[in-house]
């Protein structure tokens, strides 16, 4: 399969139209029907070095262990994220998933707010666990999870990214 460079122009252009169509400004823009995420799934290979790397590394209490209802066996655990936000994993022990891959629909990946002197934290407790990283704008930093899944720690106030409002 071979790439084309997109044309630059042409992309800025279709988000430009796809805003003036799409975005409400944010006094006409009406609440929204959700009160907010309840969890987000992702699939673990091995539930205890889920455990050890989101609760001890991350700082994220694991809340709930109990066996998936809709696949005999496998576990579906859950961490607090702060806010009432859960993060939740399935196993599903002896069923060949394979590897972590981005795909159409699939998550390329999860980006969590965390305070800012707890950011600079999670940072040194990633060095000292020598998960590999990388730092933007001083106050994204992304890595992958034992899984591969991409997470991003991200010390920007709810609703704003890099400063602009986003919410």
């Amino acid at each position: 399969m071979s790439e084309a460079t997109p044309d630059q122009d042409a992309l800025a252009q279709r988000r430009a139209e796809l805003r003036a169509a799409h975005l409400v400004p944010v006094d006409d823009r009406p609440a929204s029907t959700a009160r907010g995420l309840h969890h987000t799934a992702l699939v673990s290979s091995d539930v205890e070095t889920t455990i050890r790397f989101y609760q001890d590394v991350l700082g994220f209490p694991l809340t709930e262990l109990i066996e998936n209802r809709d696949y005999p066996g496998s576990s579906h655990f859950f961490f607090d994220i702060g806010n009432q936000n859960l993060l939740a994993f399935f196993d599903f022990p002896g069923l060949d998933v394979g590897p972590y891959a981005e795909v159409l629909g699939g998550l390329h990946h999860l980006a969590i707010s965390v305070d800012p002197q707890r950011w600079e934290q999670l940072v040194a407790r990633l060095d000292a666990a020598g998960v590999e990283h990388e730092v933007h704008s001083g106050v994204s930093v992304y890595f992958r999870d034992p899984d591969g899944a991409r997470i991003e720690l991200i010390a920007d106030p709810l609703g704003e990214m890099y400063g602009h409002h986003v919410l």
